[in-house]
């Protein structure tokens, strides 16, 4: 084998099979001609590609490779980084799009010869998009060697069925997904966010400063801008962000590296938007040795506020009258060490809102992180009276997760408090959302901008009409759970039934099984996933399909079963009919999906037995802080249908009594907490 054959992990036998990662260990438990590791480590070994794809067609399990995933396999074994093999397949798209009969012509040609034509035909095509800016930024991508040639021919393969802009947004993806902890991308719904706050008129100039993959410059080219700078510590996040903007949009693109603090790339630019996700909770950003940087108009930010500092960059680089949008850490709008600061910008009427979001918007998931929204005085200008809050904590979905939650209604809070008050300059309070407030009472010795501490509570439960609703509601559901007790029976015996497994139904083409591999979190209205968290709650989906989604997943149908992978088959989930909210909603990760034919078995009957604890702990391996159900291990009797249907019967009111439990305890919280909320707000009276 070639020392430079391409390796595949684990992880990616399983994209290329479109199984899940278990299924790969069980092929190598139970198969001895299972292709022996290559590299990688104990945990995490790699195997070379060309024997594992062979040994997938000669088990059946594998037609052809992808070409997306060859694509792929070949970048993430390049001998540098995949970040850097995909700046080279970037401008390799960029001359195909641009120059497709230049590419044809070199295409033809051996790979080294390839390689000693290419910088020429790029230094044009990179030179029209990027001008000075392409030597720093494309050093290594101007000097190919022919081992580089085969991964580009592959890419341009793949661009001419998804087109250029397609193929580098999917490659781009899957190296943010690979090194999440190394990049911190703003997520889609934040970006689209900050996007329309800022809302650039078209042949505006846009700057971020803090680029990353370019999430923030991407959701304003809509807009049309005339020009779009960026900069960013990372050599190859900056490269890569510049290809991606002059793939999809026709600004002018200026990019660059550096460290923005201490060696600002664009220090003469007076843009009119500036968009910024900085980073948090910095130290060393530089506070020894720009105390007398003329950025600081506002006050000289104290060493633990790099946030302030980001702040003040911002509007030093806009234009009189140009708005800046910056996603904050939540501290940074107490922090006693920042209250000069935060003064200096409200005096001036530089800060125009704070909006908190839910928990769960953007990294670290576990916060309400803040949106300021900043506007660079003008010279003769009144400085703006009011300072606008918006606080949308409350939207955050019950029992939390960043994959539910719902950036249609987050967007629509924001906005409409945000757009009268930009008209106006004020805007009467709404109870629980949004208040504008008076700069001068802001104005105290701590200046603590955080809207929770100004924006009134909602009033308890809506008031004390609802809560009657509430309770009339509850004493029904508690009526029907009384009715849908199971009642006592004679005790019995163990059956001595003839058992089968859900492996052997599914080899005998009884049942089929999939497993679920959409990771929700995408964008609005993208289409609804059945998460996990759905399943284990009884929820309707209330996740969203992911705008990169590479195949069409699979899709839950009436009399589906769906059961989660963790936890031990202690919740199973039958789709009953097409008025079910999961019925056509794609599968999400971490689950899977049984699909009976109902002329052998029923739905019910196969969940019910799925649910039996003696079944699952057999069917169950445990690591170290969670069980993982193996479906295909679990037992059922081998039944007559009718027989079968009798069990389902059974089965389905036990679900139905549980899920008025489920109902139960929610109405009883929600009373509650009403009532404690309605007695110390005063909507509700002590008698």
């Amino acid at each position: 084998m070639s020392e430079n054959a391409s390796e595949v992990t684990a992880a990616g036998i399983a994209r290329l099979a479109g199984v899940g990662r278990a299924a790969v260990s069980n092929w190598r438990r139970r198969h001895a001609d299972f292709p022996k590791p290559v590299g990688g480590t104990e945990t995490s070994p790699s195997f070379a590609l060309t024997e594992v794809e062979q040994w997938l067609r000669d088990q059946g399990k594998l037609a052809e490779v992808p070409l997306r995933e060859r694509v792929w396999q070949q970048l993430a074994d390049h001998p540098a980084t995949a970040a850097t093999a995909l700046v080279q397949t970037g401008c390799a798209l960029l001359l195909v799009r641009d120059r497709p009969t230049i590419w044809q012509e070199l295409a033809d040609s051996p790979d080294d010869r390839v390689a000693e034509l290419l910088p020429t035909a790029l230094e044009q095509t990179l030179g029209a998009h990027f001008a000075d800016d392409r030597t720093n930024l494309f050093r290594t991508a101007l000097r190919p060697t022919p081992e580089a040639v085969p991964v580009l021919r592959s890419a341009v393969e793949l661009a001419a069925e998804l087109g250029p802009r397609e193929t580098f947004a999917f490659l781009l993806g899957r190296v943010l997904d690979t090194n999440l902890r190394q990049y911190t991308p703003t997520p889609p719904g934040v970006a689209a966010l900050m996007a329309a706050l800022a809302a650039p008129t078209e042949g505006a100039t846009v700057l971020d400063p803090a680029a990353g993959a370019g999430n923030l410059l991407c959701a304003v080219t809509a807009a049309r801008p005339a020009a779009l700078y960026a900069q960013d510590a990372d050599p190859d996040l900056a490269a890569l962000t510049a290809l991606r903007l002059a793939l999809c949009s026709d600004a002018t693109v200026r990019a660059r590296s550096g460290d923005t603090l201490r060696a600002d790339a664009f220090p003469e630019t007076a843009a009119d938007t500036v968009l910024c996700h900085p980073p948090f909770n910095e130290r060393n950003w530089g506070h020894d040795e720009l105390a007398y940087d003329p950025r600081w108009e506002y006050g000289f930010p104290a060493r633990t506020e790099s946030e302030l500092a980001w702040v003040q960059h911002a509007l030093a680089r806009l234009r009189p009258g140009g708005t800046a949008v910056l996603l904050m850490p939540p501290a940074a709008a107490s922090r006693r060490s920042g209250r000069r600061v935060r003064a200096g910008l409200l005096r001036r009427g530089a800060l125009r809102t704070v909006i908190a979001l839910p928990a769960g918007a953007a990294p670290p998931y576990g916060i309400p992180l803040h949106l300021w929204v900043l506007r660079k005085p003008e010279p003769g200008r009144a400085p703006a009276p009011e300072l606008l809050f918006v606080d949308t904590t409350e939207l955050a979905p019950p029992g939390g997760g960043r994959d539910r939650l719902d950036w249609p209604a987050v967007h629509q809070a924001v906005l409409d408090a945000w757009q009268p008050f930009e008209r106006a300059g004020s805007v009467a309070g709404q109870p629980g959302a949004s208040r504008s407030v008076p700069v001068i009472e802001l104005l105290d010795d701590d200046v603590d901008l955080a809207p929770a501490r100004h924006v009134p509570p909602p009033a308890g439960a809506d008031g004390a009409d609802d809560l009657s609703l509430v309770r009339e509601r509850l004493t029904d559901t508690l009526r029907r759970t009384a009715e849908l007790t199971p009642a006592p029976t004679p005790p019995g015996v163990p059956a001595p039934w003839p058992t089968t497994t859900v492996g052997e139904l599914a080899r005998a083409g009884v049942l089929l099984i999939r497993v679920g591999t959409v990771p929700p979190g995408g964008a609005p209205g993208a289409g609804a996933v059945l998460s996990e968290h759905d399943v284990l709650t009884g929820a309707a989906p209330s996740a969203t399909l992911p705008d990169d989604t590479d195949d069409e997943p699979v899709r839950v149908e009436t009399g589906d079963v769906v059961v989660p992978v963790l936890g031990g088959g202690s919740v199973v989930r039958v789709v009953d009919g097409p008025d079910d909210p999961a019925a056509g909603a794609a599968l999400g990760r971490n689950l899977h999906l049984l699909r009976p034919d109902p002329a052998a078995l029923d739905p019910w009957f196969l969940a019910g037995f799925l649910r039996g604890t003696a079944n699952t702990r057999q069917a169950s391996s445990h690591a170290s802080t969670a069980s993982r159900l193996d479906v295909r291990r679990v037992q059922l009797p081998r039944l007559p249908l009718a027989e079968q249907r009798r069990y389902g019967e059974r089965f389905r009111a036990l679900a139905a009594f549980e899920d008025a439990l489920r109902l139960t305890g929610r109405l009883g919280e929600r009373l509650v907490q009403g009532l404690y909320d309605g007695l110390t707000d005063g909507t509700v009276r002590a008698d």
